[in-house]
């Protein structure tokens, strides 16, 4: 007597039918993945730039408005640590353009500062290859968008830099209507 050995149609069929049901359940899932990781890149560029906010202030306060007296060891020059007006305070990256005590709108400022490039003084080119789209809609606010988002407008946050002396940079809620 032979003993065949394989599946028969049934098995098979049992088995496709199974993988098909597998993939109609997952591929949804995983495709709203993608849009989570939109807001979570959103949520963690808006933490880097109130983190960076913060960071510049203290320092611009620590310093009371005394210039550096060697170059920034990032470059860029020396620091004044303007508290008002325009200003410029040192990093480890280097100097970062400060408007009334806090980071100024724009790359020299608050995109610099947030370091959301590993390229300090970053070029379109290299916000777009971080996946970042980088708009001003006045010349205080600097609104950062998700480039791979649905909507990118609608996948974003503000940054407002501080209008007077003693008042605070404005880091808006992320507008994530856009991302998925």
């Amino acid at each position: 007597m032979k003993k065949t050995k394989g599946f028969t149609l049934i098995e098979l069929v049992v088995v496709i039918t199974i993988l098909g049901i597998l993939a109609a359940v997952a591929l949804p899932r995983f495709i709203g993945l993608q849009g989570d990781a939109r807001i979570a890149k959103l949520n963690g560029a808006r933490g880097a730039v109130a983190s960076a906010v913060a960071l510049v202030h203290g320092t611009i306060l620590v310093r009371a408005g005394v210039p550096d007296l060697a170059a920034c060891p990032g470059g860029g020059g020396t620091a004044n640590n303007n508290a008002s007006g325009a200003g410029t305070v040192c990093t480890e990256s280097g100097v970062v353009a400060t408007t009334n005590g806090s980071p100024a709108s724009g790359t020299p400022g608050i995109i610099n500062a947030a370091g959301l490039t590993s390229v300090f003084n970053p070029t379109v080119a290299d916000l777009t290859a971080e996946g970042y789209t980088v708009a001003a809609p006045s010349a205080s606010v600097t609104e950062i968008d998700i480039a791979s988002a649905t909507t990118p407008a609608s996948c974003s946050f503000t940054y407002t830099e501080a209008t007077a002396p003693n008042t605070a940079a404005l880091v808006s809620a992320v507008n994530a209507t856009g991302c998925k």
